[in-house]
């Protein structure tokens, strides 16, 4: 009788009497993949992980030149909130991340399902919904200023030619709010839409075979089949959107540079106004920038605890 070799690999008991085997893999190549993702982690803890800690500490300081320090406790926390200027921004950012974030979400959905249709010139579509995804934020918002601007802009003019009333779309405050939830999202959307469509086509299509085998309408397909399996694909989108809405700042800041009055100022033009701007104060953008990580942070993990407990169900 031919006796098989054993395997490479010593054998070692557990402590419970049972028999392991340690890996026969070298120490280099387990540590190989370590090595590769060192660069990466050295640059995120230096540029990232850093400054967003030391934002706690500077937040118990006031400073006007970011080389003399005066410990304050609190007292930045406590202007912040007494701050009218502060609730504004937070108010605008608010609305601007809730309708965003629910336009993004919806909008991907319905152009993913489209898009994954087979109709004539699809990719001709697919590429172009996603090419605002590839422009800088600050040309994006050049372009829309230009579009939008009231005396001479090219949507006004179009306008005025047909004689139609010409808004003043940056210059009113809830208007020049509308323009920015638009633009971002018109900016974002292509990228949504791309995780849409990879989430429908991990859809196994035996279920709509199935489904209308049944005699179910396209309806009760999207209602019943698409929806549920289509819920984890959501949740990340919605993460992603909910973030991006609160980052907001560079488009918005070339398209309206925060006005009229403050309407489009959200929290990231507030921190960066008050970090960089006469009269600096060092302590008060840190506070503020430690409470929307705070805010971004606790509903970030709310959605995806949600989003677990929806997936165990």
């Amino acid at each position: 009788m031919t006796v098989a070799p054993a395997p490479a690999g010593r054998d070692r008991r557990t402590p419970d009497g049972r028999r392991s085997r340690r890996s026969s893999t070298p120490w280099n190549q387990r540590l190989a993949p370590y090595l590769l993702v060192l660069p990466n982690m050295a640059i995120f803890g230096v540029f990232i992980l850093y400054p967003a800690v030391n934002g706690f500490n500077i937040s118990r300081f006031d400073s006007t030149n970011a080389r003399t320090f005066t410990p304050v406790g609190t007292q930045n926390y406590e202007r912040l909130f007494s701050d009218a200027e502060f609730f504004d921004a937070a108010r605008a950012t608010a609305i601007f991340v809730f309708a965003f974030v629910v336009l993004s979400t919806v909008l991907s959905i319905a152009l993913a399902l489209l898009l994954t249709q087979p109709i004539k010139g699809r990719t001709f579509f697919r590429a172009a919904f996603f090419l605002p995804v590839l422009l800088s934020p600050v040309v994006v918002g050049l372009i829309w200023s230009w579009i939008l601007e009231r005396q001479s802009g090219a949507l006004n003019s179009l306008l005025g030619g047909i004689g139609l009333p010409e808004p003043g779309w940056l210059v009113d405050g809830p208007l020049a709010l509308g323009v920015t939830i638009f633009v971002g999202t018109w900016m974002h959307v292509g990228f949504y839409t791309l995780i849409m469509m990879a989430g429908l086509q991990a859809i196994d299509q035996s279920y709509y075979e199935a489904a209308r085998m049944d005699g179910a309408t396209s309806w009760q397909q999207f209602r019943h089949i698409t929806l549920p399996l289509l819920r984890p694909t959501m949740f990340v989108v919605i993460i992603l959107s909910m973030i991006a809405g609160f980052q907001a700042f560079d488009f918005i800041y070339t398209l309206t540079g925060g006005g009229p009055l403050g309407a489009t100022t959200l929290m990231v033009q507030y921190i960066y106004e008050h970090a960089f701007r006469t009269p600096i104060q060092y302590g008060l953008a840190a506070a503020g920038s430690v409470i929307l990580f705070v805010t971004i942070f606790g509903l970030t993990v709310l959605n995806f605890l949600y989003g677990r407990r929806k997936e165990s169900v």
